[in-house]
């Protein structure tokens, strides 16, 4: 902080003036601009993940309308009369009727296989050449016995699959492809079939449920579905800035049916999602919205968790659209302005030096007119200057100030010889009263000085008492009038209370130290330790500020009898001195012990040691001398000299150690019974 205020001080008013104005310009603006910037950014990415929030459900939306459509076809054709009709014709020995409407009704459907199982759960048709046994064990078929139609999601074994059809394994089986950040695995390959699976009861004519009609689509390498899904989230023109959008089928974490590219136009069926999704949506089911890598590019991707009839997590809904197109324009956008702010900013900046030039033109004619004058030169003046304004005017009177002071210097010149005639007489004459007068100076000087103390402190306890009564008499009102809600300020304002007390205490002692016979303090039994603890608190903020360390060691175990408010005066002034030595930040040492005289406790020593530049052996010799001081812009001299009165009346003393460049300790020696001296 000096060092700046070192520099600026040394800079022109020019440079100065220039920095004033341009303040704004190089401090506010560019914060403003980084807060647009920070808010603007997440603002935008925030309106990406509404987006595809939005199209997620509108995905969902489409994938339940595929899976009603689908247990609406399969009851309807439980409900129709042609089915009703060719269940009692296989009664006649007529089966060929009734598989041949399966069939029928399977190409209409869509479906991939549709089957017909009697409530005991026996096949009586089916729309293939096989189909399983246990098919009575899903949830959707119980729903149907139980005389409720029911659709869900579920999935099958490549057993089952084979069982309908061959091609149905074959068309489920996805070889894994290598994905990066997938969970490891040690399968190859997902054999198994995430099925749209419907089911409704057959009824009689009394209305019981005679037979159970199932039928299912498998989603695995569906592209109808996914690309129709895709078609409904993402339809042409939907995107902006060339975005693309895609949507996905997972079973577990792989993907079955996609329109995510691989590479060559290939479909990335058989890759994977990251570990991360597969976590957030798989196992612990929530909706992941945010962006993602997906195969080979980053996309603002939307992922739900896709349940199977019994309630469990088996795969995933996805869609998302390519982020890159986005995060050019953001990237483009805040290039831009930026770009505008730049040239703003430099356009201002070029305008503040052409009119700041103008104004600081005169400025610099009347500092070299004031240096050539400093320099003898009588007939420098500024002259004209064009502006009418404040600055015309101080250049006026500086040129009126140089004339009257050129007056004024011929005057003082004749003046000059008369006053060198009447000198060299009284010079003459008071040589002779000088040297007396420094004999009996040389004499006298000390007990000047401890007169001045006097003088001083009579001066300090006149302004200083005073206000310590209002400040006082406040406290206790303040306090009266909070009452109950002062308890949370109770110790501050027990603080306040004491440190005006220690005021007061040390205005009587600098009365005592230049009057003793007329004053005395008082004595009290103190932890040496929680005095010292005291008095850090009291110079914490000037620690801080210095950016200097404290570290504490308390290991006295006797109390002392003293005058505390004295002894919190010599700690608080040898801490104040040490983190003076300081400047750059150091360590500030505090300890107390027990101080031992042939094995007994004859009272406590509390050192004070700093890790500043230390005191040259000169310097130290008189340190607690009077007046003394290495402070020449704000010392007194009068610290230590004080401090050690202090401690010396009570029977103590103060002993300094120091090494140049190793810091200093400050030894207090206090006994535990002080013996009064005068």
């Amino acid at each position: 902080m000096k060092l700046l205020l070192r520099l600026w001080r040394a800079h022109s008013i020019r440079t100065k003036l220039l920095a004033l104005a341009l303040l704004p310009l190089v401090l506010v603006l560019p914060v403003s601009m980084a807060v647009l910037v920070y808010f603007g950014g997440n603002s935008y990415d925030r309106l990406l993940i509404v987006k595809v929030r939005s199209d997620l459900a509108v995905a969902h939306s489409y994938f339940e309308r595929v899976k009603e459509a689908l247990g609406r076809g399969i009851e309807a054709l439980a409900d129709s009369a042609q089915l009703q009709r060719a269940y009692l014709q296989r009664g006649r020995g007529d089966g060929a009727a009734l598989a041949g409407l399966l069939r029928n009704n399977k190409r209409e459907l869509g479906v991939d296989f549709l089957h017909l199982y009697g409530f005991d759960g026996r096949l009586i048709a089916s729309s293939g050449a096989r189909a399983p046994l246990a098919m009575l064990d899903w949830k959707v078929t119980r729903d149907a016995r139980s005389g409720k139609a029911a659709t869900a999601i579920d999935i099958f074994s490549a057993e089952d699959l084979a069982q309908f059809d061959a091609a149905l394994a074959e068309r489920a089986l996805t070889p894994f492809i290598a994905t990066e950040n997938a969970t490891p695995t040690d399968r190859a390959a997902e054999s198994r079939g995430m099925v749209i699976h419907a089911a409704a009861p057959l009824r009689d004519e009394t209305g019981a449920v005679r037979a159970v009609v199932v039928g299912g689509s498998l989603l695995n390498k569906n592209l109808d579905f996914v690309d129709g899904l895709n078609e409904i989230v993402y339809p042409e023109g939907a995107l902006p800035f060339g975005s693309q959008g895609t949507a996905t089928l997972f079973l577990d974490d792989v993907r079955v049916a996609t329109n995510v590219r691989l590479f060559e136009g290939a479909r990335a069926i058989g890759t994977r999602v990251s570990q991360a999704v597969r976590q957030t949506v798989l196992g612990e089911g929530r909706t992941w919205l945010d962006s993602a890598f997906v195969v080979n590019d980053w996309y603002v991707s939307a992922y739900e968790p896709v349940v199977d009839g019994d309630g469990q997590r088996v795969g995933m809904l996805y869609v998302g659209y390519l982020e890159k197109p986005f995060r050019r324009v953001k990237q483009t956008t805040l290039a831009i302005i930026v770009g505008v702010f730049l040239l703003a900013m430099g356009g201002a900046t070029l305008i503040s030096l052409h009119w700041a030039r103008g104004i600081f033109k005169p400025i610099e004619r009347m500092h070299g007119t004031m240096s050539a004058a400093e320099g003898g030169d009588d007939r420098a003046r500024v002259g004209t200057v064009p502006q009418g304004d404040e600055i015309g005017e101080l250049a006026a009177h500086l040129d009126r100030l140089l004339d009257r002071l050129q007056a004024q210097k011929l005057a003082l010149r004749q003046w000059g010889e008369e006053l060198d005639q009447r000198v060299a007489e009284r010079t003459r004459e008071l040589a002779q009263a000088l040297e007396n007068l420094q004999s009996t100076q040389r004499q006298l000087l000390t007990s000047e000085k401890l007169a001045a103390v006097g003088q001083l402190t009579a001066g300090v306890a006149h302004e200083i008492n005073n206000p310590i009564a209002v400040i006082q008499g406040n406290i206790e009102v303040l306090a009266d009038i909070l009452g109950a809600h002062a308890d949370p300020v109770r110790e501050e304002i027990r603080l306040i209370r004491g440190q005006v007390h220690r005021i007061r205490l040390i205005v009587t002692k600098l009365l005592q130290f230049a009057r003793p016979a007329e004053f005395a303090g008082y004595l009290q039994t103190v932890e040496p330790s929680q005095l010292v603890q005291d008095s850090l608190v009291l110079v914490g903020h000037q620690m801080k500020k210095a950016d200097v360390a404290v570290v504490e060691h308390y290991r006295a175990t006797k109390a002392l009898t003293i005058n505390p408010s004295e002894l919190q005066q010599v700690l608080i002034n040898l801490m104040v001195n040490a983190v003076q030595a300081m400047p750059g930040g150091g360590t500030l040492t505090l300890s107390t012990e027990d101080w031992l005289e042939d094995g007994r406790p004859v009272g406590v020593r509390i050192d004070v040691t700093d890790s500043g530049a230390g005191i040259a052996p000169e310097v130290l010799a008189h340190i607690f001398n009077p007046f003394f001081t290495t402070k020449k812009a704000d010392g007194t001299g009068l610290g230590l000299w004080v401090s050690l009165g202090l401690v010396e009346r009570y029977g103590g003393r103060i002993t300094a150690q120091s090494t140049p460049g190793a810091g200093a300790t400050f030894t207090l020696w206090l006994l535990r019974e002080p013996t009064m001296q005068e």
